[in-house]
């Protein structure tokens, strides 16, 4: 595995901020269904994973919280929730940007395990049904994965029809259908301050309801569906962030480090855990 050749700088834990204890701190680190104390072995060595799990999520909860202060009744809403609440409001993404990292990423941790786990029968029938087997999802989804231009997120999701497929996020983006159709033409986090409020209003998204019937009567926080769109279940994603196989795999480990990153991501996927989100038992009984 790839090692780089320059000294190691110690990075040292992310403290949260004494000001946090007024917000109620409701948005904490998660704790992860396995002992990952020596990292997950052949995937993420101690210090990449405490990069990639312990601080990258206390930096995004602590933001988080920073964000929500004065919104108690958010505190206690799984960054789940927040991040759709907000999908659709270009003045709070930031907010959204947060949740969806937080909630991507512990996605992605909770499905790990440092140990290989074999993957339940009824699964793989469910899975070689739409793929047509194993090794052609194993393929498939390292192959995605190695392509995508940009950090982002690959997920195996489960659609209306129960059927299995693979699609990208990009940054902070999310599967969810709740925040596919996202009202951010203007990204709050890059906008200029100059800009002039005729522009807001003639370029960005309505500042108040017009008329009981006009165009921009719909308030903002309307849950509205993207055209064509389909819900979707997430059951598993991988992270392909840089952060996250740069430190252990680098560029060029075996030829391709993004991909030899994927290819022993999948030897350590807990598939207990995919199979409990996808419902297994449900789709077999609604078949």
């Amino acid at each position: 595995m790839f090692r780089s050749r320059f000294p190691r700088i110690p990075v040292q834990r992310l403290p949260l901020k004494r000001g946090l204890a007024n917000y109620g701190q409701a948005q904490r680190v998660p704790t992860l269904k396995h002992d990952f104390s020596k990292g997950v072995p052949g995937l993420l060595s101690p210090p990449a994973f405490d990069i990639a799990w312990t601080q990258y999520q206390t930096l995004m909860l602590e933001k988080l919280n920073q964000l929500l202060a004065g919104r108690l009744f958010l505190h206690r809403k799984d960054p789940k929730d927040i991040l759709l609440k907000y999908a659709r409001d270009p003045n709070y993404a930031p907010h959204f940007n947060h949740a969806s990292m937080a909630h991507n990423n512990h996605f992605f941790f909770d499905s790990l395990s440092p140990k290989a786990v074999p993957m339940p029968e009824k699964l793989k029938e469910e899975l070689e049904r739409c793929f047509s087997s194993i090794e052609t999802f194993r393929q498939e989804l390292i192959l995605t994965a190695s392509a995508m231009f940009g950090p982002g997120f690959v997920w195996v999701v489960k659609d209306r029809m129960r059927d299995f497929r693979i699609l990208n996020t990009y940054i902070a983006g999310s599967p969810y259908q709740g925040a596919h159709y996202r009202r951010q033409p203007v990204d709050m986090n890059t906008e200029d301050s100059s800009i002039s409020e005729h522009i807001r209003r003639t370029q960005g998204s309505p500042v108040n309801s017009v008329g009981a019937h006009g165009p921009h009567s719909a308030t903002r926080e309307e849950k509205l569906s993207p055209p064509g769109g389909t819900g979707v279940t997430p059951i598993l994603c991988i992270n392909m962030w840089e952060h996250v196989w740069l430190p252990d795999f680098g560029f060029f480990h075996n030829g391709n480090g993004k991909r030899s990153y994927a290819e022993e991501w999948w030897n350590h996927i807990d598939w207990n855990v995919v199979s409990d989100r996808a419902d297994i038992s449900k789709i077999k009984f609604q078949r």
